[in-house]
């Protein structure tokens, strides 16, 4: 039975007003700063993972922002069990290494600073040109993508954006419907509602509500 006390703490919030929210939650936090930003596709992570970027680079902090696509394994791996494994989309399609290795340990507060906001093109299935970025020691680097819960990973702050079953069905495209059931693993098998810092109720992307 749900309580009234975790009804209250949902309110609705504008997508302007949630990434101010995050913003905000972010630049209370000292040093450098490693935000996620995780949702199904149809929930929008890098658009409102670009508008917390704009929010802090106002208020004076550097943010590089690195969609997790950027970072998937080359086909020959990834694909290495057909184009629709629900097991190897679920784990096996990010690089957790390289994201590890080019991101996240070199914008960790003790971490040389130096990050690379791009590594791989899926649709190419060739690596990008990109230049690495220097983090200063306030910098902050917003992760956007799906699936990045339950791996560990770390992060100062999340946000699991939670789109529900019948939402997503109807968001999702013909092409990517295979994913679905994996989504559903994914909320039972990670919580990643649980693991959130900032929960937000996504079911409309343009009206979410949010729980802290």
């Amino acid at each position: 039975m749900t309580s009234t006390r975790s009804i209250r703490s949902i309110r609705a919030v504008s997508r302007e007003a949630l990434a101010e929210h995050l913003v905000a939650r972010t630049d209370a936090l000292p040093g450098r700063v490693r935000v996620a930003i995780d949702g199904p596709p149809p929930t929008g992570t890098a658009e409102l993972a670009e508008a917390v970027a704009d929010g802090l680079r106002l208020r004076g902090r550097e943010t590089v922002v690195v969609r997790a696509a950027d970072f998937l394994r080359p086909a020959s791996l990834r694909l290495e069990y057909g184009h629709h494994d629900e097991d190897m989309y679920l784990d096996g399609w990010l690089d957790e290494g390289a994201l590890r290795r080019e991101v996240l340990d070199p914008a960790a507060p003790d971490g040389a600073g130096r990050v690379l906001p791009r590594l791989w093109d899926a649709e190419r299935d060739r690596a990008y040109r990109e230049d690495y970025r220097e983090l200063g020691p306030a910098g902050v680097v917003v992760v956007a993508g799906a699936l990045l819960l339950g791996r560990g990973l770390p992060f100062e702050l999340v946000a699991h954006l939670h789109m529900g079953r019948a939402a997503l069905a109807r968001r999702t495209p013909e092409e990517e419907r295979w994913t679905l059931p994996v989504f559903e693993r994914y909320s039972r098998e990670r919580d990643p509602s649980g693991a959130a810092d900032v929960l937000v109720m996504a079911d409309h992307p343009d009206r979410p509500a949010m729980r802290e």
